[in-house]
This record gives C-alpha cells, structure tokens and sequence, in this order.
C-alpha cells in the first residue's frame, strides 16, 4: 500500500511538471520499458529513441490514467504502440512482405547447479539475439503475440494486417528462431 501512494505522489508531481517526479517515474520503470523497447526494435540505439518518445508521451497523457490498472501494464502499452509506430514509419511497411533478414533438473551439486544456471542465462540471451534477428514483421507479430499475450485479431487491427498475415508472420517466425537457435547451439557445441 505504501508502494501504491509512493507511485499516486509520483504520478501527481509529473501532473504538476516537476521535474522531480518525471525523473523518478522514468527511473522507476526505465530498465523494463528499454527490454520491452529492445524486443521490437532489435538496435539498441533506436530502442532509446523509441523508449524517449514513448515516456514523451506517458508524460503527456497521464492525466488519462486513473490508477484502475497497473501504471507498469499502462506504460508497457504506451512503449509497444510506440515501437510498432517507429517500425511503421522506418520501412515501407514491412508487414506486407515475408522477406526475412538472412541471418533438467536442478543438480544437487552447487557447482552443478551454478553450471547449470550460467548455461540458462546464456541460453535466453541467445534466444533474444534470435528473436531481435528476425525481420521488423515477424519480430513485431511474435513479440505482441507471444510477449504481450495479443490476439491474432488484435494484432491485425494494430498493424493493418490480416489475422491470416498475423498468423503466417508468427509461424515464419517461429521457424526462423529454430533454425537461428539451432545453430547458436551448435556453434556452443563445437567450442
């Protein structure tokens, strides 16, 4: 509950234009909403941008949030609109097009364990490597599909695509990551 009235007296400072509070909330949320970024632009630069806009605009239509919801949820929202606009704009609409950019138990041993870990972590920055490979339109429709949990019929509203476009870009981009994940594992393998 503290956290809850923490957050209501940042939201309310960033009504009133302190500098302060702005600063707090994109501190707050700013390693989040940068991963969020990253899975649909791929390009860490153009991720930042995207991530600067996006709090732009939370800055600009916080007056609309009514704490009814998680600010997280709301904001998240805000950043993954964002990014599927920059992709929009950046190319000549990727969607409609399928070219692609070429490209256990727990161990009782500690030792063990920590290996076993260490190879997990390295396995989800492989997938994420995979994943910000693909093309803008099957990173975009995965990402909200599987990361956002969106309907193929959300999707399709969202991008201007058909559920049919939806379904076949998430499908192309699910082969493509096996295939990019199977030979990052391969390439681990013989080292």
């Amino acid at each position: 509950m503290e956290q809850q009235d923490n957050l209501k007296r940042i939201v309310e400072g960033c009504l009133k234009g302190e500098r302060r509070s702005q600063e707090r909330l994109f501190t707050m949320f700013y390693g989040k909403m940068m991963a969020v970024s990253m899975r649909y632009i791929g390009e860490r630069d153009s991720a930042q941008e995207v991530l600067q806009v996006s709090f732009l605009k939370v800055f600009d239509k916080l007056e609309h949030f009514d704490f009814s919801g998680s600010l997280e949820g709301w904001i998240r929202r805000i950043v993954s609109n964002t990014a599927i606009d920059h992709i929009r704009k950046s190319k000549n609409n990727p969607f409609l097009t399928d070219k692609d950019n070429d490209f256990k138990s727990i161990a009782a041993d500690p030792m063990q364990e920590k290996e076993i870990l260490e190879y997990n972590q390295i396995k989800a920055q492989l997938a994420h490597e995979a994943i910000a490979k693909l093309s803008p339109a099957y990173r975009t429709v995965f990402n909200l599909y599987v990361m956002e949990e969106r309907s193929h019929k959300e999707i399709a509203e969202m991008l201007g695509i058909s559920e049919g476009t939806s379904k076949s870009n998430l499908s192309k981009a699910k082969m493509n990551l096996q295939r990019l994940l199977k030979e990052q594992f391969i390439r681990i393998e013989q080292q």
